[in-house]
């Protein structure tokens, strides 16, 4: 099954669409890894996160490729807001001390993991958005 890696570089992002999965099955968040593999050669990328199938966000403290309820104060996975009127306006604000019992998934990527999210670590000699021909899509 393919899968894409969101590749995140300063304020811009690129979505990569990778069909060889085998070769990130087992890297855990944290891990760097050759960007040849997604077509970026002389890219150093270290992954920051993703999702499973059923949207499920991967979470870092979370060892495994399971699946498991935590309860959650706040971070990824929820985000915890409360509706304010403010001058007649609802508006939803951040919160302190609410919990939630929340789905996340582990740390360890695996055949379930749909998206991948990652940073540029080292950067090759071109820039990314000529690799992936990123600025033509945008003039059309």
């Amino acid at each position: 099954m393919a899968f894409k890696v969101v590749v995140s570089e300063k304020a811009e992002s690129y979505q990569v669409e990778v069909d060889e999965t085998k070769a990130f099955n087992g890297l855990v968040i944290g891990d760097e890894f050759d960007g040849g593999l997604v077509g970026l050669d002389g890219y150093t990328l270290k992954i920051t996160g993703g999702s499973d199938k059923n949207g499920f966000t991967m979470k870092k403290d979370v060892s495994g490729t399971r699946r498991i309820k935590s309860l959650l104060t706040g971070g990824i996975g929820y985000h915890p807001k409360k509706r304010k009127k403010v001058k007649g306006v609802s508006k939803r604000i951040p919160v302190d001390g609410v919990k939630r019992r929340k789905t996340v998934r582990g740390n360890t990527i695996a055949e379930d993991i749909v998206q991948i999210n990652t940073v540029v670590t080292k950067a090759g000699s071109k820039p990314i958005a000529d690799i992936l021909g990123a600025g033509e899509e945008e003039e059309e």
